[in-house]
């Protein structure tokens, strides 16, 4: 068992045979929503494949590994027959070692990378589920978007204007993100990488890489490298959120939302901008030293902005939830059930829409959100309207923190010159995982190093992952019209998915 930023010796993870491997982990999982899979894997090892499985448990703080060596080819019986929230990542292994999971729901591809074990199957023939029937029609949308976002095909089967079924097909994206963390030997290049994840979750990913890859050096930071971190986590959050409450308002027509929650999403990128150079927050966040440390002169001008932010976003906020026209479209839209979250392994908001209390801030805390005693912003209705009012509640939340922490900023122990580590090399064969509380939730980052102290492996989860399944869930039932405010209302991640 390991706690959050956790490493241990390679050898000291249980190797299981497969019996024994499917029992623990659908064993651990089924029936206890307080656990899910983090992440499930597989590492090349010769003629064989050996499957990682990480199990967190949100009451205890502690993640469970364990692993199984299997040969290539080999049929196994799913895990996902018994826990549909492993499916996705058994047809990622699959995919990539041709692995034949037995009574999986639908064993089908999810990236076609070019790596695949099986490159007979091809984006162009991805085998679609299909209604037989006179009364129904099939609806396409995309690759292309029609706006700027990236590239996913979705599949919708409808009666009329219900939606029956809808699915979404990704992997159009071939960045090979995971490889090249390998192939890349400088720290900078590999740092790089996480902040190109997902370009919305550049604070989240590259605070995991950070963390991992200081947890596997065995160095300790200071309290103002986690000071800095935390804050661009919360102006992350914020920035998103503004945006996204923003995109909703566009999608249900209701313009002066639009215009007014777009223009206050501005100066908290600019801020980040002011303090790091990059809006985006490139640049910001480094394994073991703080390139920018926070000055008074930056906590005097967040604080101002946050002063300016908070009135506009109050009054906004109040006219668009007293809006009858825009609640309309909002409640009652888009429902997923807490049962379905929890089959799902849903994370992040995605999960604490329905009742699903699932925050790493709270149940694996690190940075300062031990300080914080973080309470995570639970909905019970899963509708897109709870996914708004999570989005200005977390806002609230994010603002308050933000404030608190300002009160006191950490000197700097290197007296104005950024910090700098110097890494002698990595823990040899040494396992590490890292999760991170992103403003759409668990993101999970694993690595393994051989015996030179050399990345043996990567492995990189964004909390997409888990949470496409819930979006095609949530259309069921629903008009066509009303797909576009769920699909926003999620504001899921294409790159993130496709790596």
């Amino acid at each position: 068992m390991l706690k959050n930023n956790g490493a241990v010796p390679f050898k000291n993870i249980p190797e299981l045979d497969y019996k024994a491997f499917f029992s623990l982990n659908t064993v651990l999982v089924a029936g206890h929503p307080q656990r899910h899979c983090v992440t499930y894997h597989g590492i090349p090892s010769g003629e064989k494949t050996l499957l990682i499985c990480c199990i967190a448990d949100d009451t205890t703080g502690e993640i469970m590994v364990s692993s199984c060596l299997v040969r290539k080819g080999q049929e196994l019986e799913a895990l996902s027959a018994q826990v549909p929230g492993f499916e996705r990542f058994e047809r990622e292994i699959h995919e990539n070692f041709g692995i034949h999971f037995l009574n999986h729901p639908w064993l089908k591809p999810v990236r076609y990378p070019k790596n695949r074990a099986d490159h007979s199957q091809t984006i162009a023939n991805y085998p679609f589920y299909a209604m037989d029937s006179d009364e129904l029609h099939e609806v396409g949308v995309g690759p292309i978007h029609a706006g700027v976002i990236e590239p996913g095909h979705f599949r919708f089967i409808c009666n009329g204007e219900q939606i029956l079924h809808l699915e979404i097909q990704l992997g159009y994206q071939h960045r090979g993100v995971e490889a090249l963390f390998l192939e890349k030997k400088g720290l900078m290049q590999r740092v790089m990488l996480a902040e190109s994840i997902a370009g919305d979750t550049v604070a989240g990913h590259t605070s995991a890489f950070s963390a991992l890859w200081e947890t596997l050096s065995k160095v300790s930071i200071s309290e103002d490298i986690a000071f800095s971190r935390t804050v661009a986590l919360e102006i992350e959050r914020m920035a998103i959120h503004t945006g996204d409450m923003a995109a909703l308002c566009t999608d249900v027509a209701y313009q002066l939302g639009s215009a007014v929650f777009g223009r206050l999403r501005t100066p908290l990128v600019n801020f980040m901008q002011e303090w790091g150079g990059n809006r985006l927050g490139k640049g910001l966040i480094r394994p073991g030293r703080n390139p920018y440390p926070f000055t008074e002169a930056l906590r005097l001008r967040l604080l101002t902005i946050l002063t300016a932010y908070e009135r506009d976003f109050e009054e906004m906020s109040a006219m668009l939830f007293r809006l009858p026209s825009a609640l309309s479209r909002f409640e009652r839209t888009g429902v997923v059930t807490y049962d379905d979250v929890v089959s799902i392994g849903a994370v992040g908001m995605s999960a604490r829409m329905s009742g699903l209390n699932r925050d790493i801030r709270s149940s694996h805390p690190t940075l300062l959100y031990p300080e914080l005693q973080h309470q995570p912003v639970i909905k019970h209705h899963g509708d897109v309207y709870s996914r708004l009012q999570i989005r200005r509640e977390e806002i609230r939340q994010s603002m308050g923190y933000l404030r608190k922490l300002l009160e006191k900023v950490p000197e700097n122990p290197s007296l104005g010159s950024p910090q700098r580590t110097t890494f002698t090399g990595l823990r040899p064969c040494t396992f590490g995982i890292s999760l991170t509380e992103g403003w759409r939730g668990e993101i999970c980052h694993c690595a393994v190093t051989d015996e030179k102290g050399e990345l043996r492996h990567y492995k990189v989860k964004d909390p997409s992952f888990h949470n496409w399944m819930a979006l095609a869930l949530s259309v069921r039932n629903n008009e066509i019209s009303d797909f576009p405010i769920c699909n926003k209302s999620f504001n899921l991640s294409y790159c993130g998915h496709d790596l």
